[in-house]
């Protein structure tokens, strides 16, 4: 931590002025029409998925219930949201900013960052619920010829690969897009003022994008450990069998929380990187650090293009994974080559040469800012490479971790949950001993200069999104195929060899999705540290102020001060707290599902024969009510706590306070999503029976596992990213009036107090009518707290 901030220290930021060069301007005037190339290439790609067949009318009704619970649910989802962002807009206009045309700015781009991540997510999840079928629908010519299939069985699984790839791309596509569109254009609107404006920009996208990310996680694992627990090992039937009531929710929460979720989170990965590099790019290298931050993920739009079409598989590729490996690296090889020739092209070759530098120090700075650059952002592609294979290692199904789990199911439930524990809590170390190198390895570019040191860990962000197109597509692969698998089991139409086909596409998704939550996390860590720096610089500002009008201004980040050590006790709890809320919240949510799914298997015993259909659509309203109801408890948390912090201990608390946050959010998340995707595929192992137990017992052991893993690997781990996030930009924004009340001639003490404790009382409120809510077992209104057997059958019914 740095220790007090100095009048000297500050000086930099009250001289030179940061202009928008005109030859800067037509910079990013070109990148914007990047930024609109990419959404072109997604109508392309979109237009390539839908003009794949969509399989029998039996598949085309199971798709057809799903697309409309999954339309149901996030229209709900919005209108809840929409209310909240409107009232986000008009308390954004009371906190401090050097004149109204930046509060306005900043509130208007906060809408405009909340629609675009809103945006994403939607589509998302539009044509994943479109896909799905699709992929089934390839799959299952693998089936509808017979003898010939065994033959042609690499041919037709390489074409469901591909479409559900492409419907990954087209959502990748939109998110680099609109994440690149909107920083442009806020660049080109506000000049030397868009890092200010672009704070609403990154907390709009990272608000909105937590809480998609973690009311779809609770609605999908709701369904999802609803369905496996009833379907799978109290009735024995197979995973998506049409006789489960809640198989219908469980296919709709894929999209609603893995595609619209995480395409929300990747957005505002993006968006939030982007503000923090400009944060510090314009103090650290004046006029070029309004263009250049925002050139290296345009170069990587042009390569996610690349990487999409990249990924075709093979008849000698040992699996899926190798295709869609291959995608990945050849982006990010090329968007390193290109990053170089750019930076050399670009910037100057020494730091006097640099324009409207305001800190001496870096004026004078030994060294070349085109060598700090490519160097920074060569770390952040290394590490997405990194990243990609450690978690690969720790969650594929051919791996040495997934096969000892799949062991483990020998001895019983307990030995697989432990398992499973142990391989998330060692690859949590692994990872972030990786991410850490990573954001030091930057730090030490920076030499002397602080502030070059964090523009370095913002550039490696930035390189980090060059790979994020394709990050996005491998992402949605997962649910699309997951998905696909669910309309052929519950539809009955795909057997045999095309049902292997889906089976290891769905494996492959697995995978995937584990290997995008490692770097997503990454990508939080990397924003966070970026906009920590960029919360120093905040707090710099506001001092220099604050000297102005009195020379009380030693505001301390030393850790060794009291409140700041309790700063950042309070910053690990808060992560802790935020996990559990979300796991609890599915708990509950799921043993809804459950009384409900048994109800109607007890009520209805002609299901089991087929001579009665379930009831789908009462498990889908279930967990739409109960996912809608949990969500606000976290996403308070997110926001309340910072201000409880920063309002009571003070500046130097909340930055301690964010260090925290940082460094268990990380372990945390890693862990959170590792252990959950070994489970779901040493369930896979033991059910194809390999590398594992077989028979019901064993079975039944790693759906347990999978069970416990599932809230884990959907809901808490990745909901951490955008939590990291929401909490360092509220920081930032709140950072001034933290200053200004607590120092000069503005500071008031009640003030403080008051606003401290109004925060806190709103997060004790908030977790204890969490806490207090039960199991509703009535699906109706969610009072109910009964058990099944001391239930009122009329009630329940």
């Amino acid at each position: 931590m740095a220790g007090p901030f100095t009048p000297e220290q500050v000086d930099f930021t009250q001289n030179l002025a940061v202009e928008l060069t005109h030859g800067n301007r037509v910079l990013v005037i070109v990148i914007a029409a990047v930024a609109l190339a990419a959404l072109v290439v997604a109508v392309v790609l979109l237009r390539q998925v839908l003009a794949a067949g969509e399989g029998t009318d039996g598949m085309k009704r199971i798709a057809a219930a799903v697309q409309e619970g999954a339309n149901a649910y996030l229209a709900r989802q919005l209108r809840t949201l929409g209310v909240f962002a409107v009232a986000v807009f008009f308390l954004l206009m009371l906190l401090p900013a050097d004149n109204w045309t930046q509060r306005l700015g900043r509130s208007a781009f906060f809408l405009v960052g909340a629609v675009f991540s809103a945006a994403t997510g939607y589509i998302g999840m539009w044509l994943a619920v479109r896909s799905n079928v699709r992929v089934a629908a390839a799959a299952r010519e693998a089936t509808a010829r017979g003898g010939e299939a065994e033959k042609d069985l690499s041919a037709v699984s390489h074409r469901a690969m591909k479409i559900a790839f492409r419907t990954g791309g087209v959502v990748g596509m939109f998110t680099v897009g609109l994440g690149l569109l909107g920083a442009s254009c806020v660049v080109l609107v506000y000049a030397a003022d868009a890092p200010k404006v672009l704070e609403g920009f990154g907390f709009g996208a990272a608000l909105l994008a937590m809480f998609m990310r973690v009311g779809g996680g609770i609605f999908t694992k709701a369904a999802d450990v609803g369905a496996d627990l009833v379907g799978k090992v109290e009735q024995g039937i197979p995973e998506d069998d049409p006789r489960n009531a809640a198989t219908i929710a469980d296919n709709v929460g894929d999209n609603v929380g893995d595609c619209a979720g995480m395409a929300a989170d990747l957005f505002e990965s993006y968006a939030v990187t982007l503000v923090a590099a400009l944060i510090l790019g314009k103090a650290a290298f004046g006029d070029s650090g309004l263009a250049f931050p925002l050139l290296v993920p345009a170069i990587g739009v042009v390569t996610a293009m690349i990487g999409v079409f990249a990924v075709a598989p093979r008849r000698s590729d040992r699996s899926g994974m190798t295709a869609i490996n291959r995608g990945f690296f050849v982006s990010a090889v090329i968007s390193l080559a290109l990053v170089a020739v750019a930076v050399f092209a670009y910037l100057p070759s020494s730091y006097a040469d640099l324009k409207g530098i305001g800190d001496e120090a870096i004026r004078t700075h030994d060294g070349d800012p085109r060598v700090l650059a490519l160097v920074a952002v060569a770390i952040g592609i290394v590490l997405a490479a990194l990243i990609q294979q450690l978690t690969g290692y720790f969650t594929e199904t051919g791996r040495r971790p997934v096969r000892d789990i799949g062991k483990t199911s020998l001895t019983g439930p307990a030995t697989v949950v432990l398992a499973g524990i142990s391989v998330g809590l060692e690859s949590a170390v692994y990872s972030a001993v990786l991410i850490g190198l990573g954001v030091y390895g930057a730090f030490l570019l920076g030499g002397s200069s602080i502030m070059l040191a964090l523009f370095a860990v913002a550039l490696a962000g930035t390189g980090l999104l060059t790979t994020v197109g394709v990050i996005v597509a491998m992402d949605t692969f997962g649910p699309v195929s997951d998905n696909a698998q669910g309309i052929a089991e519950m539809s009955g139409d795909v057997e045999g060899a095309g049902a292997r086909v889906l089976t290891d596409l769905d494996a492959v998704g697995n995978t995937t999705k584990a290997i995008t939550k490692g770097i997503a996390i990454a990508t939080a860590v990397l924003a966070a540290s970026a906009l920590f720096g960029s919360y120093r610089d905040a707090i710099a500002t506001a001092v220099a102020d604050v000297h102005a009008k009195s020379s009380e201004t030693n505001l301390s980040l030393d850790i060794s001060q009291p409140n700041n050590l309790v700063g950042l006790v309070l910053g690990a709890a808060v992560v802790f707290l935020f996990s559990g809320l979300a796991i609890n919240a599915v708990s509950r949510s799921a043993g809804s599902v459950v009384y409900e799914v048994r109800r109607q298997f007890r009520e209805h015993p002609g299901i089991m024969d087929h001579s009665e259909k379930p009831e789908y659509g009462r498990v889908v309203d279930i967990c739409t009510k109960d996912a809608l109801r949990e969500l606000a408890t976290p996403g308070l948390l997110a926001v309340m706590a910072p201000i409880a912090v920063g309002f009571a201990l003070g500046v130097g608390a909340l930055g301690s306070y964010l260090a925290g946050a940082i460094g268990a959010g990380t372990l945390m998340a890693v862990f959170l999503a590792n252990s959950g995707g070994a489970w779901d595929n040493a369930k896979k192992l033991v059910e194809d029976g390999r590398h594992g137990g077989k028979g019901s017992e064993a079975h039944a052991a790693t759906v347990i596992g999978d069970t416990v893993g599932d809230p884990f690997k959907d809901t808490a781990g990745p909901a951490i990213n955008p939590l990291l996030k929401v909490m360092n930009l509220v920081a930032l924004l709140i950072a001034p009036a933290v200053v200004k009340f607590s120092y000069g001639a503005d500071a008031s003490r009640p003030l403080r107090i008051g606003v401290a404790v109004l925060a806190g009382l709103v997060i004790v409120v908030a977790v204890y009518l969490s806490k207090r809510r039960g199991v509703a077992v009535d699906g109706e209104d969610g009072s109910a707290e009964r058990s099944p057997e001391s239930a009122d059958p009329a009630v329940v019914s």
